[in-house]
């Protein structure tokens, strides 16, 4: 009404000021000044409408339901949306992994002893049916500039102790029934008696150096390919033996470069390499000081002559490797209690999945040799019965270097990849059938001749078929594995055994292929 009033006025005034008799002059400066004031009043009049606009905004929303906020909040927090923070940019990410299993029960353990016999070594502890929480991994990623970023990521199921290993129960390194590790190795560990569920723990820099970025800290050390791959991506439901070697963290620095749209890369980093490669040196490897004074310098190479091609598909080929030294030069009653030794592993591996018609196939491979020496008291010698020896006397006092090699080789068939996807009847769609085969020289025990330095291996084979089905890919899906295991036995006669003065033949060693097929399933949710 004031403003209505006031318009009125200044137009009553206006109409005044034309009736009146004035030089040109002044009623031209009069009528300017009409016209400022008539536009000053539609400025005020457009801000009151927005100001009004606003006010019934505010009252519409304060009587809006909370499905709407809440779907507000979904559009600028919700899938996909960035976590902000107030330095940098963080990213949240994780893994929940619940695995059933059941495994084929034997109640005589690999060694041969039966129940009640020398102590025994039995398979009830290691054959029983469970639920397991396998992984529980969540990480943080934070830019915190343009060339920096850090990254930590913890798994608090890493600190379960007795869940059977897989494929095969017997372990992944079998060296007796129950490893007994000297004090002396033990102290020399200092890396805490528990297992650390600190995973990844590293700083990387990228952007500065072309084609190169740089990472420090405790991280995977890229060897191999199928270990160094994230668990929410592998083929199985767990990793092949030697795959499985290389699912470990260390603690060091390396480089990385990549040319041709990451066709070519290298890696060349140092660690600490603390223990051993068979892990028969103590305490957990993870986040602990370094046992040695020596660094591991650790290579890694990959090509890719065909990438994504659609009528070739994608193939790659690589190798790595590593050089430590491992324990001290000083004598066996020092603080280590561990001889210094040059110690080695070699990867290689190779994958190829075509294009065309015969897209969705996969097929790949890997082989692994490691040479390094086992701690002493870590590997069990046999009684002249031909059993395992459970006195502390029967543990091996001065082993030398050995090496193990394995081997895999895996195929797959992924129908949403495959020229099917579109036909495929909708239940189908989301399968892929696995096959695998992989052998592995994991049981290591003293020789019969010279127990003491000498040490003999002998491989396990396992074949392992699989079903995936993919919910939403790898974020969700559910994996079932059934495995055919197949242990060493040996029964061979060896002659000369010094236990065995004054037999007409020297002790058997009595192992037990052990009964352990297995099923295992995997339900995976990943973020």
């Amino acid at each position: 009404m004031l403003r209505n009033a006031l318009l009125s006025a200044l137009l009553a005034g206006f109409a005044l000021c034309v009736n009146l008799p004035a030089s040109d002059a002044e009623l031209a400066k009069e009528v300017e000044q009409l016209k400022k004031d008539l536009d000053q009043f539609k400025k005020d009049k457009a801000s009151d409408r927005a100001e009004i606009e606003g006010l019934k905004k505010q009252r519409s929303d304060a009587k809006a339901p909370i499905s709407s906020a809440q779907a507000a909040v979904e559009n600028k927090y919700g899938p996909n949306a960035a976590v902000t923070t107030k330095q940098g940019k963080l990213q949240v990410f994780g893994l929940l992994q619940v695995w059933y299993y059941s495994i084929q029960n034997d109640n005589i353990g690999f060694f041969g002893n039966k129940p009640g016999l020398l102590g025994g070594d039995t398979n009830e502890g290691k054959d029983n049916d469970s639920f397991s929480i396998r992984r529980t991994e969540l990480g943080f990623t934070m830019d915190i500039h343009e060339n920096v970023r850090g990254v930590i990521m913890f798994d608090p199921a890493r600190t379960l102790d007795g869940r059977p290993a897989f494929p095969s129960n017997v372990g992944l390194f079998a060296t007796k029934d129950t490893p007994v590790v000297p004090a002396s190795v033990q102290n020399a560990s200092a890396g805490g008696n528990g297992k650390s569920i600190l995973k990844d723990a590293f700083i990387n820099y990228h952007g500065i150096v072309p084609h190169h970025d740089f990472q420090i800290g405790q991280f995977k050390s890229q060897m191999g390919e199928e270990g160094i791959r994230p668990s929410s991506q592998i083929d199985f439901v767990e990793r092949s033996m030697i795959g499985q070697l290389c699912d470990n963290r260390d603690l060091g620095v390396s480089a990385h470069g990549t040319w041709w749209d990451d066709r070519f890369q290298y890696w060349l980093g140092t660690f600490d390499s603390a223990g051993n490669w068979f892990f028969t040196s103590g305490n957990d490897p993870y986040n602990r000081v370094d046992d040695n004074d020596e660094k591991s310098i650790l290579w890694r190479i990959l090509v890719r002559p065909v990438w994504k091609h659609e009528t070739w598909g994608s193939m790659e080929l690589g190798a790595s490797g590593e050089h430590a030294v491992h324990g001290e030069a000083g004598p066996l009653t020092d603080g280590l209690g561990r001889r210094q030794t040059d110690a080695n592993r070699y990867y290689a591996w190779g994958s190829y999945r075509p294009g065309g018609p015969v897209k969705g196939w996969w097929l790949k491979g890997e082989w692994a040799w490691i040479e390094d020496r086992n701690a002493p008291g870590a590997v069990a010698k046999f009684d002249t019965n031909g059993f395992l020896n459970t006195t502390t006397a029967g543990n091996q006092t001065f082993p030398r270097p050995i090496h193990v090699t394995g081997f895999y080789i895996a195929t797959g068939y992924k129908i949403s990849d495959s020229v099917f996807k579109d036909s495929a009847p909708g239940w189908l769609k989301n399968f892929e059938f696995d096959l695998r085969y992989e052998e592995f020289q994991n049981i290591m025990v003293a020789d019969l001749v010279r127990p003491n330095n000498h040490t003999d291996i002998f491989a396990t084979k396992a074949w392992t078929g699989g079903i995936n089905y993919y919910i939403k890919g790898d974020n969700a899906k559910i994996q079932l594995n059934y495995v055919v295991v197949d242990n060493p036995d040996d029964n061979t006669v060896r002659r000369g055994f010094p236990g065995a003065v004054g037999t007409a033949t020297g002790p058997r060693r009595n192992f037990h292929a052990v009964d352990n097929n297995s099923l295992l399933v995997n339900f995976q949710v990943a973020w």
